[in-house]
């Protein structure tokens, strides 16, 4: 029996595909995604009322001023995600593309809980099954690859551990200090 999720995922996918959302949503569901992450503190996004949704936190490439996005983002075994930089079709990559490119040390929350990853542009050879795992997700997903007229930047979102430096290490840790003689 389909949940409710499914049927609003068959009504909202083919209006997602039409010219109208790409005109209007790059400007309207950014806006709408920062209201709704406000309201919930993080652990709600519009985008994953249907899809699984994380906010990605890079460096931007020229600035290096820090930069949130909004993004759906794809199960890709063992904690790691994949994203795709559609950016709704549009001729240019999305600069959070060109921010991870430069910065591959980044972040992601998802439902409220923040954590460290490494991003890696996908190769040629890992392309076709990436999509196919975010087409299962979201059928025709990619459209927005062949009516952009580029190849779209595909990220795989690899959880790192944070570095423990020796001033935050546990004392216990630490080697005992030598002995006066």
């Amino acid at each position: 029996m389909p949940t409710v999720q499914d049927l609003v995922r068959r009504v909202v996918a083919p209006l997602t595909r039409t010219r109208l959302f790409r005109a209007v949503a790059p400007t309207v569901l950014p806006v709408l995604e920062r209201i709704v992450t406000r309201l919930s503190g993080g652990r709600a996004q519009l985008s994953g009322l249907l899809v699984p949704s994380l906010v990605l936190h890079t460096t931007g490439a020229r600035s290096g001023e820090p930069r949130d996005t909004e993004l759906m983002y794809t199960p890709d075994g063992a904690g790691r995600a994949v994203v795709a930089g559609t950016s709704f079709a549009r001729e240019r990559h999305p600069g959070w593309t060109y921010n991870l490119l430069v910065h591959p040390d980044a972040a992601i929350t998802v439902r409220g809980r923040r954590m460290p990853v490494c991003a890696t542009l996908l190769g040629d050879d890992e392309r076709d099954a990436a999509w196919a795992r975010i087409e299962a997700q979201w059928p025709g997903y990619r459209n927005y690859e062949r009516r952009s007229g580029r190849t779209v930047r595909l990220f795989r979102l690899q959880p790192v551990r944070p570095a423990v430096s020796v001033a935050t290490a546990p004392a216990a840790a630490a080697s005992p200090a030598p002995t006066a003689r």
